[in-house]
């Protein structure tokens, strides 16, 4: 897949791709990344990339030429239509099912927003905003990152062992569950105990079982839990097997008849 990214700041998302998983596929030909300098399309001597804002206001503008040159460019050296994707604040929220979309997207083009944003007559050449959270970042080359790498471990041969890919739970809408490795148990300082046994941690016994039934059924089980306690709001839109269904019922319905009696005590 060819991925183009458009930033003042080349360095920042070239050192970000010397490493990991993604970059270890740019080295293996399974990606093709190119990074452009904005500053290499203007044609003024002082290669300025931006200019105060018309009605007055704080801060700078990403100038329109400049951006619309490097497009152009981009679209003659890949010889088809683009997917531009801008990162900017008003953007809709990056999700897992926004990276499961644009990675059928090739080539897909990245524009870094800076300052005060683009100038509006950009956003025609531009086939979406993206956003990866409600705060302020000092400019697009991190969100830019976040979409290329949950974009690219999606594609067949990035990430080593396919199988993390298409049974991570998160791409149905759960939380993952708990994981352990070597040693079983640890000691854990826990901060105010006087008990050595306070600091002892074992692994879960259903993971050292070896019944690979009851270790499905438990990691299912502890996935919806989190899930329910930490991010309910997944659950409205997740895809869950009967199995996890039947397990969401029980801890709802555990929830509700554990409300219900502390009403009770309430009353009491």
């Amino acid at each position: 897949m060819q991925f183009d990214i458009v930033t003042i700041f080349p360095a920042m998302i070239e050192q970000a791709l010397a490493a990991g998983i993604v970059g270890r596929a740019i080295e293996r030909g399974t990606l093709n990344v190119k990074v452009h300098d904005l500053r290499d399309f203007t044609t003024d001597r002082h290669r300025v990339v931006d200019d105060v804002p018309y009605g007055g206001g704080p801060g700078m503008v990403l100038k329109p030429d400049p951006l619309f040159r490097a497009l152009d460019r981009i679209e003659g050296e890949r010889g088809r239509p683009l997917t531009v994707v801008l990162t900017s604040p008003q953007g809709a929220r990056f999700t897992h099912g926004d990276a499961l979309r644009l990675s059928r997207a090739d080539p897909l083009v990245l524009l870094c927003g800076r300052y005060e944003g683009v100038d509006e007559r950009v956003r025609e050449r531009v086939s979406e905003e993206i956003s990866i959270g409600d705060y302020v970042l000092s400019g697009g080359e991190l969100p830019a990152l976040v979409i290329l790498d949950a974009v690219a471990r999606l594609l067949p041969g990035v990430v080593g062992d396919d199988r993390s890919v298409a049974e991570d739970s998160f791409s149905r809408g759960l939380l993952d569950f708990p994981q352990y490795t070597r040693p079983a148990e640890v000691t854990v300082r826990t901060p105010g105990s006087l008990d050595p046994a306070d600091s002892s941690r074992r692994v879960p016994d259903v993971l050292l079982s070896g019944n690979h039934a009851e270790i499905r059924r438990w990691r299912k089980r502890e996935a919806v839990t989190r899930t329910l306690e930490r991010r309910p709001d997944l659950l409205a839109g997740a895809d869950l097997d009967e199995e996890e269904q039947e397990i969401l019922r029980e801890l709802q319905d555990g929830r509700m008849a554990g409300s219900q009696k502390g009403k009770h005590h309430g009353r009491d």
